[in-house]
C-alpha cells in the first residue's frame, strides 16, 4: 500500500508536470495574430485546467476544513465565530452602503451597456465599506498588540 505522503507527493509533481507543459506549449504558440485557432485552443486549455486546479483545491480546502471541523469541536467553535464575525461586517457594510450611481468620467459607458446597475454599486460599496471595517479593525489590533506588550512589561 502506497503511503499517503508519498502519493500526495507524486500528485503534487504530476500536477506541477502538466502545468509546466501547458504554458511552455501556450508561450510556443503564442503570435500577434490574435484569431490564430492554435493560440486560441492553447489559451482556452490553459484556462480549462486554471479553472480544474482552483474548483478543485477549493473543493480539497473546503472538505478537509469540514473534517477538521467536526473533528475538533474547539476548533469548529472557533471556525463557527469567524464565519459569524465575517457574516456581521458583511451586514454592517451592507446597511451603510448607497446603491446610488457614481458619477465619473465614462460612466455613462457603464450604465448603458447595463454592467452598472443600482444592485451592482450597492455591492460595490459593501465591499468598499468591509474593507474599510477591516483595514480599521487590523490597525486597532496592531495598536492594541503594541500597547498590551508594553504595559505587560
Amino acid at each position: 500500500m502506497i503511503k499517503t505522503g508519498k502519493f500526495v507527493t507524486i500528485l503534487l509533481w504530476v500536477v506541477i508536470i502538466i502545468s509546466a507543459v501547458l504554458v511552455i506549449s501556450l508561450m510556443a504558440n503564442i503570435s500577434d495574430n490574435e484569431t490564430d485557432p492554435t493560440m486560441q485552443s492553447w489559451i482556452n486549455t490553459n484556462l480549462v485546467w486554471a479553472y480544474i486546479l482552483f474548483i478543485v483545491g477549493g473543493g480539497l480546502a473546503l472538505f478537509f476544513g469540514i473534517v477538521q471541523m467536526v473533528s475538533d469541536k474547539k476548533a469548529a467553535k472557533a471556525g463557527l465565530i469567524v464565519i459569524v464575525f465575517f457574516g456581521a461586517v458583511v451586514a454592517l457594510s451592507y446597511v451603510l452602503a448607497s446603491d446610488t450611481m457614481p458619477q465619473f468620467l465614462g460612466v455613462d459607458k457603464f450604465i448603458e451597456s447595463g454592467e452598472l446597475t443600482t444592485k451592482v454599486a450597492k455591492w460595490i460599496d459593501t465591499g468598499l465599506y468591509a474593507t474599510y471595517i477591516l483595514f480599521g479593525l487590523a490597525i486597532l489590533a496592531t495598536a492594541f498588540s503594541s500597547v498590551s506588550r508594553i504595559l505587560n512589561k
